[in-house]
């Protein structure tokens, strides 16, 4: 029985484990997929050595950047990136060879793509961790150029209180790749003016729990165009299974 798995820490709420087992139960595949739980890095050298039959992993927050080092190699996107999510592993006489790659990108583009109108030029990214690196680099393949918004001023980037008129109005697609308003803190959203939405804007959250967030929700209130990460979540599984199986 082959097995895959989830390196991440915590993973309570995994997508990842009930969408593969189900997979598997109904596509009567001889595989399991794991969680593992690892409060360090540096622990992922066990997961790999103590689980001989392990074809491929997922990774998630906070380790998606961290696991490069651990790595083999990686592919050209994940590089680019400077974020992996997916890892390959093949035996090459008797030893495991792992290579990165980044299926963020993959579903992060399937899914926004068909929301996409001829004025959606410019994008705001909220947040700047890992995902929001393979978002840059997904509206980057679609032709839209992107600026980063931190809470705190770092170069190439606007803060939150730099977000005015202007702005709203030259940035037409929003996406949240923070935390806010997850599950449970579901009464958060990203400090955006949402007065200044427009039925142009395309209010894109990689959250989905809830279905809808507020900052989805304010957004639709003023006519935006809303959309959670579960499609997202789900082309990006599709993507990683097509990765292992290459």
């Amino acid at each position: 029985m082959k097995k895959f798995g989830l390196i991440g820490y915590p993973l309570e709420h995994s997508f990842s484990k009930s969408f593969f087992n189900d997979k598997f139960h109904s596509e009567k595949i001889d595989a399991e997929y794991v969680n593992f739980e690892i409060a360090n890095i540096q622990d992922f050298t066990k997961v790999v050595n103590n689980n001989k039959d392990i074809a491929g992993l997922n990774v998630t927050i906070p380790y998606k950047e961290q696991i490069i080092p651990y790595l083999d190699g990686i592919d050209k996107d994940a590089a680019d990136i400077g974020a992996v999510n997916v890892i390959k592993i093949t035996v090459d006489k008797g030893e495991k060879k792992l290579i990165g790659f980044n299926s963020d990108i993959i579903g992060f583009t399937k899914s926004i793509k068909p929301l996409l109108k001829e004025y959606h030029k410019k994008a705001l990214i909220l947040g700047t961790g890992g995902a929001s690196k393979a978002i840059f680099h997904g509206l980057k393949k679609l032709g839209i150029e992107s600026t980063f918004v931190s809470r705190s001023p770092k170069e190439g980037m606007i803060t939150y209180q730099d977000i005015n008129e202007e702005i709203m109005q030259e940035y037409s697609v929003i996406v949240n790749c923070s935390p806010v308003g997850m599950f449970p803190k579901v009464d958060k959203c990203p400090d955006i003016p949402y007065s200044l939405l427009t039925e142009k804007h395309l209010l894109y959250d990689l959250i989905y729990n809830p279905d809808e967030t507020l900052f989805m929700k304010r957004g639709a209130e003023h006519g935006a165009t809303t959309k959670n990460g579960l499609e997202m979540l789900i082309y990006q599984a599709y993507g990683a299974w097509e990765i292992w199986n290459r």
